[in-house]
């Protein structure tokens, strides 16, 4: 008689467990969000100089209005050179500027052609009203609130950083970090004044 050999039962399959299922679509669900992020990003580049700022509201701290208004928006500052400041009281090259911003924000507060903006980026505001009564600051400020104005001006590099923009409202200039002085604050403002006098003439 021969022996009948028997061949062994394959092992059942196993399926993929719930749990890895649930990490692989949250993975692939995090990469959409990625991805859909980056596409709006690219419908909505960030400016550079030469470019018009886009019109975005900026809700003011508490005694910090601009002309008694609790919230400006850039379109109404039109015809204005406006200089765009954002800080944050953690921000330790923010207060070795703060004097010098204030004292060239009084240098122009006399007349009408000048405007200076103070945003605070990720900030509290216990904290920034802190900040703002310990430097002595007057000139127009309010918080980043969601960060929507940051991500305009690719603020992403550190602050303080500050934009000076021209009366027809196109980014003229872009400083990343302190100023040293009044007159370096000046030296960015004044020939946008002198450019513009010029052109009405």
């Amino acid at each position: 008689m021969t022996e009948e050999k028997t061949s062994p039962t394959p092992a059942p399959k196993r399926g993929v467990s719930m749990s890895t299922q649930i990490i692989i679509w949250v993975v692939l669900m995090g990469l959409l969000v990625l991805v859909g992020l980056g596409l709006k990003k690219a419908q909505n580049p960030i400016i550079s100089v030469g470019s018009e700022v886009p019109d975005f509201p900026l809700t003011m701290f508490e005694g910090y209005n601009y002309q008694g208004a609790n919230e400006v928006h850039f379109s109404d500052l039109q015809g204005k050179v406006v200089v765009i400041n954002f800080w944050a009281s953690w921000c330790k090259p923010c207060e070795q500027e703060a004097a010098e911003l204030e004292e060239a924000w009084r240098s122009y507060a006399d007349g009408n052609d000048v405007v200076f903006l103070g945003i605070a980026w990720t900030d509290t505001p216990a904290n920034a009203a802190d900040y703002l009564t310990r430097f002595d600051i007057t000139y127009p400020n309010g918080p980043d609130l969601g960060s929507r104005i940051s991500s305009i001006f690719n603020r992403n590099l550190g602050v303080p950083e500050t934009y000076f923009i021209d009366r027809d409202g196109v980014l003229r200039q872009i400083k990343i970090g302190p100023f040293t002085s009044v007159g370096e604050i000046q030296a960015s403002i004044n020939p946008l004044l002198v450019e513009d006098a010029s052109a009405e003439e």
